[in-house]
């Protein structure tokens, strides 16, 4: 259930968000990140990822946040879990206030050398695969992302 805005606003201002964040690698070992569009974390590389909807089961957000972020549903029986984040913003969506507090379950997707998704350029304004080595000192890589590094190896 998306709820209207001024109750998304006020739910922001007075609770954490729960989410989920989709770790995607290729055959080669590459994430995927998008550059976010959106505040929080505006013009920084990021995965893909979002919210998990009120009332709305774990395995059915997977399914609906793959098919939204990388134009494709996938079960989340296929990811592997990689555990539960907390990440903070001084921003929002509406803004510089009210500030924003996520609590984040991580997921890795592994694609094999055939499998392909087609991220649609809503939330991200262009795709990447990023070697994960690249992505340690990259400053234009979110530092939550970054964060996931650590338990994909």
């Amino acid at each position: 259930m998306f709820l209207p805005t001024d109750t998304f606003k006020t739910v922001v201002a007075s609770t954490p968000l729960v989410s989920i964040d989709l770790l995607v690698r290729n055959a080669a070992g590459e994430l995927l990140l998008g550059e976010r569009l959106n505040r929080p974390a505006q013009g920084s590389w990021f995965a893909p990822g979002g919210r998990i909807l009120k009332n709305e089961r774990l395995d059915t957000a997977f399914e609906r946040l793959t098919q939204d972020e990388l134009g494709q549903a996938f079960k989340r029986a296929q990811g592997k879990l990689l555990g539960v984040y907390e990440h903070f913003y001084d921003d929002s969506v509406f803004g510089d206030a009210p500030d924003t507090h996520y609590v984040v379950i991580a997921y890795a997707l592994d694609l094999s050398a055939e499998q392909t998704v087609q991220p649609p350029s809503v939330q991200h304004g262009r795709y990447r695969w990023w070697p994960l080595e690249a992505m340690r000192d990259e400053p234009r890589i979110h530092s939550n992302t970054r964060d996931y590094l650590q338990a994909l190896y």
